[in-house]
């Protein structure tokens, strides 16, 4: 499935898609080669428990999908040294309204915006995918107004239940205190409805920072309602697998396999 290595995506980077705390937002752009998009559009979600990370750690995501006709967006959002939750989830937000505003330049469909995250991205992603009907989270960041949709959603190793489990970042990400409410409404586990878009779930089943049974159980949770959800498990595989080249090659075939049967 893979293209062949003499495919040229163009990367466009430290493109301003909106404001954050006073400051720009800034994404890069992964165009397909000419002649092979096939207007789906990925906004791509970087890790690092919402206190560290940045974009370019998603870059081989962008460049292997890209490479199959994937229009690829890789955001920042601004970590939890700038602000506490919920600034994490409304930059994503406002990186999928930009994609919608500018989806003809772009060349994307807008009904066809798909979001994938690995762990704290991840989560956001599941969170973003879950609250497009929920004013709550959508912030300022530009383009208000314009719907936060997504066609569907992947999340490699996500949290899914912070008011369920002790972890680590959490203090970082709310500040001290943080009431059990303002935790369940941060848990992609709390929006798991008939509405949730198709979702791929990606873990490993020797992860010990995020345990193998977030992700089974977001997954019983969205199958119990009807959702078309997958969940690829990797046996003996740690957080953060997918950076062998060899594995996040097949996890990149993995994701489009699965947007093609989804988003035919």
């Amino acid at each position: 499935m893979t293209a062949p290595t003499q495919a040229r995506v163009n990367i466009r980077a430290d493109i301003e898609f909106g404001m954050g705390g006073g400051r720009a937002l800034k994404c890069d752009v992964f165009e397909p080669p000419a002649g092979t998009a096939n207007g789906t559009g990925v906004l791509l979600i970087h890790g690092g428990g919402w206190s560290g990370g940045d974009r370019t750690q998603l870059r081989g995501y962008g460049i292997l999908l890209g490479r199959c006709g994937y229009l690829c967006v890789a955001s920042e959002y601004r970590l939890t040294g700038e602000s506490l939750w919920p600034a994490q989830i409304e930059d994503v937000k406002a990186a999928i309204r930009w994609m919608r505003t500018n989806a003809d330049e772009l060349g994307i469909d807008p009904e066809r915006i798909v979001i994938s995250g690995n762990s704290a991205g991840g989560h956001l992603s599941l969170v973003a995918a879950g609250t497009s009907s929920i004013p709550e989270f959508e912030g300022v960041g530009g383009n208000a107004g314009v719907s936060t949709n997504v066609a569907a959603c992947i999340a490699f190793y996500p949290p899914t239940g912070l008011d369920k489990r002790q972890w680590g970042g959490l203090p970082s990400l709310f500040g001290r205190g943080a009431s059990t409410e303002t935790l369940r409404t941060a848990s992609p586990l709390t929006y798991a409805t008939a509405d949730f878009p198709p979702t791929l779930l990606i873990q490993g089943n020797a992860d010990d920072v995020v345990p193998a049974a977030e992700a089974t159980a977001m997954y019983d949770a969205l199958l119990g309602h009807g959702v078309a959800v997958e969940l690829h498990m990797y046996a003996h595989q740690p957080h953060g697998f997918d950076a062998d080249p060899h594995l996040g090659r097949q996890c990149a075939d993995i994701m489009m396999s699965f947007l093609q049967r989804t988003l035919p």
